[in-house]
């Protein structure tokens, strides 16, 4: 390996790692969007003005909106289209990937077997596993709920010379980098795998693609068959899919573009859809649409009528690892931001971005869905304190 190439791979972290910025958020500066929410009630006023502004600041080939507000009717905002070209106008119907908010479906269907009696969250990998791939002493020692929760101490993907070049040509082409998950091989580097002296949340990839091998290994089915049976027939969720090829709206869905990634695609042009069909399905291949989303979040705030999912929902909305940013529970994260609690998760992948979240105690809940690659995503967090901060209001209205 040269100098060069040597230096890249110690600052690879740092690409992968990047996280979207949720301190953008402007309510702390527009305490009058906050009171004339509270006075008029106009969402239609509140969306419009925060796409504006982020607009300004990001460039975004459409975005899609919904908004539940007080356990009310959810509503739906579309913003452009589903390609740089003009195709189809976004919707509340467009189908959009999702990346890791793959991971709390995945989260909520391992706490239903769990409260089935089938896993255990204390099961270790050393029960989990085949006895035939090698573990470290530490690898033997994590458990499953580590493994959902991210505190397990695995790094976010396993990082080799093959990640490496995948992850060099991906900011050329676009492509997808994650293949070495994907496949069986996930399990190799767990034989040298020593945990972090500090425990605490540490985003893995690696460790949601665990749990998929982990789950076809102990069920026998795919997570798309879990996850129907479990959760999307439940909630009514018909556009929904871990394998979007499926779905009726997928020749219509909105298009991948590159935004702040990759590094060296102009913004704005078409990027390739990535595509799972192993173990990294369970961790970031889901697709649907705002609609379908706001089922699904309602269900957060105000229960379905599943008795064993809403038991699944409240084990994945615990905290197990409290602090006040990011605060983790199961795939979800719960901010405590402005004296609100908001429990969220934001996905990226190819050309999207996506984040999911609820204030259960204002029963507000939003989606927002770009089709552009876009690091910022504070769009959903500004929403949520907007509307709870306008709950909270005690001031005058004339």
């Amino acid at each position: 390996m040269t100098g060069g190439f040597h230096r890249f791979f110690i600052l690879l972290p740092l690409f992968l790692t990047s996280c979207g910025t949720l301190s953008d958020m402007q309510v702390k500066e527009h305490p009058d969007a906050v009171r004339a929410l509270a006075c008029s009630g106009d969402l239609d006023e509140m969306v419009n003005g925060v796409v504006r502004q982020y607009q300004k600041k990001e460039k975004a080939a459409g975005l899609a909106i919904g908004i539940i507000r007080n356990n009310g009717e959810a509503r739906t905002w579309g913003y452009g289209y589903t390609n740089s070209t003009h195709s189809y106008k976004i919707d509340g119907e467009t189908l959009f990937a999702l990346g890791s908010v793959s991971k709390g479906v995945t989260g909520e269907v391992v706490a239903g077997l769990v409260n089935k009696g089938q896993l255990r969250w204390d099961d270790k990998l050393s029960d989990l596993l085949p006895k035939n791939i090698p573990l470290s002493e530490d690898a033997k020692n994590i458990t499953l709920l580590q493994l959902a929760t991210h505190t397990s101490g695995l790094p976010r993907q396993n990082m080799n010379k093959d990640m490496l070049e995948s992850f060099l040509r991906y900011l050329y082409t676009g492509d997808n980098f994650y293949h070495e998950l994907d496949s069986d091989s996930v399990v190799n580097d767990l034989s040298g795998f020593k945990k972090p002296e500090k425990r605490e949340p540490q985003y893995s990839n690696l460790g949601y693609a665990l749990l998929g091998y982990i789950l076809k290994l102990k069920t026998g089915e795919d997570i798309q068959q879990l996850s129907y049976d479990f959760i999307f027939r439940s909630l009514k969720m018909d556009n929904t899919s871990f394998y979007a090829t499926r779905l009726k709206d997928y020749p219509y869905r909105a298009i991948g573009h590159a935004g702040d990634q990759p590094k060296f695609i102009p913004r704005g042009e078409v990027v390739p859809d990535w595509h799972f069909s192993n173990n990294m399905v369970a961790a970031a291949s889901l697709y649907s649409n705002v609609d379908d989303l706001l089922k699904y979040l309602r269900a957060h705030i105000n229960g379905s009528r599943n008795g064993d999912l809403n038991l699944a929902i409240s084990a994945t909305e615990k905290v197990y690892f409290q602090r006040n940013i990011e605060a983790a529970n199961i795939a979800w994260v719960t901010d405590h931001i402005n004296n609100q609690t908001i429990t969220y998760q934001v996905g990226y992948i190819g050309g999207y971005s996506s984040y999911i979240g609820f204030d259960k105690k204002h029963q507000n809940a939003v989606v927002v869905l770009q089709n552009t690659f876009n690091w910022s995503n504070y769009i959903g967090h500004d929403l949520l304190l907007r509307m709870a901060m306008a709950d909270d209001y005690h001031g005058k209205c004339h």
